[in-house]
């Protein structure tokens, strides 16, 4: 087997690892946005709390995410090599959104946040090796 044929399996295998990961992490920000929007009680609040937002907003904004996660996440499964540097940005932006939902759902968010760190790094991986 030849060293470019090695690295494109690892590449091939890696990003969809990345959107595998894409996939599961928006399916779970979609719920997440449904349990916030359908019943916001069920989250506890950090007081004094530097980011503080009304539930309901934070569930359609986790609702959306994950839609659009969800979306790239298939993209990349497809092939579409858009959807690389796409599922980076939105990984970096659903780290981001889970970080000021800490005070919420504090160790769940944490797990996303990182989920996310592994698809950027999964897909950079992929990027960087499509360079060479």
């Amino acid at each position: 087997m030849s060293t470019s044929h090695q690295e494109s399996a690892w590449a091939d295998g890696i990003s969809i690892f990345a959107g595998a990961v894409l996939l599961t992490a928006g399916l779970f920000q979609f719920l997440e946005g449904i349990a916030a929007v359908a019943k916001d009680d069920v989250f506890v609040r950090t007081t004094n709390y530097v980011f503080e937002f009304d539930l309901t907003t934070w569930g359609w904004l986790h609702l959306v995410l994950g839609l659009v996660i969800v979306g790239i996440g298939a993209a990349i499964l497809a092939g579409q090599r858009w959807a690389l540097v796409a599922g980076v940005v939105i990984a970096i932006v659903s780290a981001l959104m889970n970080f000021v939902w800490l005070p919420y759902y504090p160790v769940w968010a944490v797990v996303l946040i990182a989920l996310d760190i592994a698809v950027v790094w999964a897909l950079s991986t992929v990027l960087g090796n499509s360079r060479r």
